[in-house]
């Protein structure tokens, strides 16, 4: 399965988003990452659905939306005007995952599930043939710059164990603490979209990114 570098926009600087933008694209991350907090759900607030349209069309990257929100179905259709094309959703957030499920396809997009490290990645179990993606933080979802949790490695394994054993080629993403020294431990254990804000964002994001891409060569 491909590898894919989604880096986070919340570790950006907002007053050159752009520039930063073109340039972790010039690098070669395929996805880029909006990670979007109500302040209720997760302990902190970040953007909606204006900055992504403010930024449609500058990059032909997959705009890839972590919606960390309570009911986040009531979003949906905002952030697929603004032009998302991904849109992961947490399973301790909605009411109705099913329902918020058949929302997101409705709207023609990839779905995505994602749990906090608290949950346990049985409760991913029925939905496994219901999305196309899930979402495992190795942080404490709410902000940016925490450091990995080497306990979600397992958590890894243990999802693209239960994938693989019904045939089910999914997508694995996780998102929380990743940089250039641990990326491989986190592909090793079987995920496939690697989220990173920091180790992109600060310093040179152009190289930063290469160097990943340089990692993924070699795995």
């Amino acid at each position: 399965m491909e590898l894919v570098l989604a880096p986070s926009i919340l570790a950006a600087d907002f007053k050159a988003l752009g520039e930063q933008i073109r340039q972790a694209h010039a690098g070669g991350a395929g996805y880029l990452h909006f990670d979007v907090m109500d302040g209720h759900f997760v302990p902190n607030l970040s953007f909606g659905p204006l900055v992504l349209s403010s930024i449609y069309g500058i990059t032909d990257q997959v705009l890839d939306v972590h919606m960390m929100v309570d009911e986040p179905i009531r979003f949906v259709d905002a952030f697929k005007q603004a032009g998302a094309d991904h849109i992961t959703v947490h399973l301790e957030a909605c009411s109705d995952i099913q329902r918020t499920i058949d929302k997101i396809h409705r709207c023609g997009l990839i779905a995505g599930i994602s749990i906090k490290p608290a949950t346990k990645v049985s409760e991913l179990i029925p939905f496994l043939g219901k999305v196309e993606k899930f979402l495992i933080m190795s942080v404490e979802p709410g902000f940016g710059g925490q450091a990995f949790q080497p306990d979600s490695l397992e958590r890894i394994r243990e999802l693209r164990g239960l994938l693989e054993a019904r045939g089910l080629e999914k997508q694995i993403q996780v998102d929380g603490g990743i940089s250039h020294d641990n990326v491989a431990e986190v592909v090793g254990a079987g995920a496939n979209v690697i989220v990173s804000g920091s180790a992109i964002f600060q310093g040179d994001i152009r190289g930063n990114v290469g160097r990943f891409k340089e990692i993924f060569k070699t795995l």
